[in-house]
């Protein structure tokens, strides 16, 4: 029996019955989280190793976030959900891990949803049951070399989501022989009274039916041409949304790794129609939800009620080519900031737009307008940022003096000569992001180079919005039709800016102090 087994037998037969000291902290409020890197205002897991987000689900005021989690490392390993709630998606309280690996094998990714009608039998006096539905990834197996490792199976709690009954009966879908079989996003199709699973399979998606989520049936296949297939396809989501057009559309959430424009792992998404079998992309072109190194795994939340309206995506805050080696101790991987998504048709594709939810306004602390906006001899707009030390929102517009939009560089530095540099290059229609001088980047060859979007733009504005947080910068430009987001490990906060280019003005300049979340 290889060494493998033997530990997941081990871990099986005593981890998964109690709670180390480390799982029982990991929920506890008095945590202060001020380590070197640590996020302030975006989620990151009290301790160790945290990826994917899963099982994100609304009910009774509390938006509800579990996630791929080890409580026992600060690398990958034996996969349990952690859980957090938030009554607001920006202060989050951590809680007890939801679920456990067993004889089935370790938690892989999935969706979670409220079974208001109790298609499924498991509610009780009148409760709907929370169901999470996930993938079952059974070690053994794949040691052994067998393809069919990897299974659907559900579980169900009738308090909030504070404990978990795992159905008596997994697997409610065995693997039909693929080794790829994962990350079930499930939701309710009310044209047909059924439930439909998104199931990523290995190069493409399966779509599932069924009437009380333990009975499956396929239904058909997405491929495209236009797609990536740099790598495996993972964590997919699919819903409907109103385009600026008010045509209803459904959009298909495909994460790969790798495939990702600047390499390693990334989101790409289609959109045209579904109807309850077969989803058929009417996009030309193939875009991606964030064009920086580091939003991966990104779903939406379930069950968001109809008078709210929006539809509301995170992602996990890393890349796989470096998350298991960036230089945090304690902890490991932040989720993005919460953002609402929007559709607008552009050139006869549909585009989706990404801004940050409005509840930021809940820790936004101060204003600073910068009124004295004038450049040096060389044209440079430069100083310090408003709030030095603090994590803070930046927004800036800039214009050219011509027709069209001209080269710029936004650099954000600090007193280490340590810099972050955001900019666009007109001649090649590209925005870009430099880290190579950003912080500590001994860690890995991947993490440096010119990471770059194309953006074109017939007009000599721009308007960029910034969360920039200890360890993490997020990019939402022109109001959310571009998005890049990188992490970084500086040695200190970056307190400089300069904005540099021959023909460019500053026109705004706004910065808003945010609060810690913890």
């Amino acid at each position: 029996m290889k060494l493998s087994i033997i530990i997941f037998l081990t871990f099986l037969a005593f981890g998964c019955k109690t709670k180390t000291h480390k799982q029982e902290s990991a929920y506890q409020a008095t945590v202060t989280f001020n380590e070197a890197y640590r996020p302030q205002f975006h989620f990151s897991p009290d301790s160790m190793w945290m990826n994917d987000p899963n099982g994100m689900v609304y009910y009774e005021g509390e938006y509800h976030l579990f996630y791929q989690y080890y409580p026992d490392s600060t690398v990958w390993g034996p996969m349990h959900w952690g859980h957090a709630v938030s009554t607001d998606l920006v202060h989050w309280q951590h809680l007890p891990i939801a679920l456990y690996p067993d004889s089935l094998g370790y938690i892989f990714s999935g969706s979670a949803v409220i079974d208001w009608n109790n298609t499924t039998g498991l509610g009780n006096d009148n409760i709907p049951p929370m169901v999470a539905i996930y993938t079952y990834h059974d070690p053994v197996g794949a040691e052994q070399g067998r393809i069919d490792y990897q299974t659907q199976a559900i579980a169900y709690s009738l308090d909030k989501g504070r404990t978990w009954t795992k159905y008596a009966h997994n697997p409610v879908l065995k693997n039909p022989g693929i080794i790829d079989f994962r990350d079930p996003k499930v939701f309710w199709y009310e044209p047909d009274k059924k439930w439909i699973m998104t199931l990523a399979v290995k190069d493409h998606i399966s779509f599932y039916s069924s009437k009380d989520m333990k009975s499956w049936q396929h239904e058909s296949d997405f491929r495209s041409d236009i797609a990536s297939y740099g790598g495996v396809w993972e964590c997919p989501d699919l819903f409907s949304l109103k385009s600026d057009n008010n045509e209803e559309k459904w959009v298909l959430i495909v994460n790969i790794n790798p495939g990702a424009p600047n390499g390693g792992s990334g989101t790409q998404y289609f959109v045209g129609e579904f109807d309850g079998h077969t989803f058929t992309n009417e996009n030309k072109e193939l875009f991606w939800i964030d064009y920086g190194k580091d939003d991966y795994a990104g779903v939406t939340w379930s069950d968001i009620p109809k008078s709210d309206g929006r539809r509301i995506f995170m992602g996990w805050m890393s890349n796989w080519q470096y998350s298991q080696i960036v230089p945090t101790e304690k902890w490991r991987s932040a989720m993005t900031f919460p953002r609402t998504v929007t559709l607008k048709k552009e050139n006869g594709n549909y585009r989706i737009l990404s801004n940050p939810v409005r509840e930021i306004k809940n820790i936004q602390e101060k204003l600073e307008i910068v009124s004295d906006l004038k450049p040096n001899k060389k044209g440079n707009y430069s100083g310090h940022l408003p709030f030095r030390s603090s994590p803070q929102e930046l927004k800036f517009t800039i214009e050219s003096k011509s027709e069209k939009l001209s080269d710029f560089a936004l650099t954000l530095s600090n007193d280490f000569k340590q810099q972050l540099i955001l900019g666009y290059n007109a001649k090649q229609q590209q925005f870009y992001i430099n880290r190579d001088k950003s912080g500590d980047v001994s860690f890995s060859n991947e993490f440096t180079g010119n990471h770059i979007a194309p953006f074109s733009i017939n007009n000599s504005e721009i308007k960029l919005q910034i969360l920039l947080d200890v360890s993490s910068i997020e990019v939402f430009i022109n109001e959310g039709e571009l998005v890049m987001t990188e992490i970084m490990f500086p040695s200190q906060p970056y307190d400089l800016y300069k904005i540099s280019g021959s023909d460019i003005k500053v026109t705004q300049f706004e910065a808003i102090r945010l609060k810690s979340i913890w």
